[in-house]
């Protein structure tokens, strides 16, 4: 009786390739968590920018293009700017505000040099859109609009975005070069940024002013749990099984008489 035994290379072979991938997998995991740390500093650190910014006082409309200019970051810088409001040109932004259905009223502010500046003066109700139905909030004469600096956007953020219906003078992102040319006004002659008015009331009430959204996501350190804790776990669960494997008893190549 001679006894025959395949070669046990083959399960030596099985368990280094599973522990390869458990260790790429980890690597995935831990790389995952390490960017969401990452991230999460990013944005505690534009936050506290943000807060800094838009309790900073106010400076001028010349100077807010010379950072533009310069390259930094203008968002939700505070400026102070004053002109006349072209009302006929007023473009409308599909909004929602306080649960309610509506659009923000962006207005070309008409400057002393001949330009225009859009100003999101606030919301209006859905069945406000039409201008004649707040004849109040049509304020004259020259105006000085305290507000948020807020830039251009390149492109239209996402697909699932709808496209700008211009014939119904519909916005569902802030294109400024549709903007004006459905307005009128050449695009050269147009401040390059928008500017969020604050929240000083309007005659009437309408637009409601100061409608700047803050809420920025940062769930980045719930994120970077997540990933650490799947890669502890796979740690822990292969663990358990190689564990189990090595003590388990040859079963794959049983004996075989000639």
């Amino acid at each position: 009786m001679v006894e025959e035994r395949k070669p046990a290379g083959r399960g030596r072979l099985g368990r280094i390739a599973g522990l390869i991938l458990v260790v790429a997998a980890f690597g995935v995991l831990v790389s995952l968590g390490t960017w969401q740390v990452q991230r999460l500093q990013w944005k505690e650190g534009l936050l506290a920018a943000i807060a800094e910014r838009r309790t900073a006082p106010p400076v001028s409309l010349k100077e807010i293009e010379a950072m533009a200019a310069a390259g930094d970051d203008i968002d939700y810088r505070t400026v102070s700017v004053s002109g006349t409001y072209d009302h006929g040109k007023e473009r409308h932004f599909f909004a929602t505000h306080e649960g309610r259905t509506g659009y923000y009223v962006f207005t070309p502010l008409m400057l002393d040099d001949g330009r225009a500046l859009f100003v999101n003066r606030g919301f209006v109700p859905f069945e406000k859109k039409d201008a004649s139905t707040r004849p109040e909030g049509q304020v004259a004469g020259t105006v000085t609009v305290n507000g948020l600096a807020r830039p251009r956007l390149s492109e239209k953020p996402s697909s699932l975005v709808p496209d700008n219906d211009i014939a119904k003078n519909i916005f569902y992102w802030k294109d400024l070069d549709a903007m004006a040319g459905s307005a009128g006004l050449p695009a050269d002659r147009v401040v390059s940024f928008f500017v969020d008015a604050d929240a000083t009331a309007n005659p009437g009430g309408l637009p409601i002013g100061g409608v700047t959204q803050f809420d920025l996501p940062n769930n980045h350190l719930q994120y970077a749990l997540t990933w650490y804790g799947l890669a502890a776990a796979l740690v822990v669960v292969s663990g358990v099984y190689f564990y189990r494997r090595r003590r388990q008893p040859d079963q794959e190549n049983p004996a075989s008489e000639v």
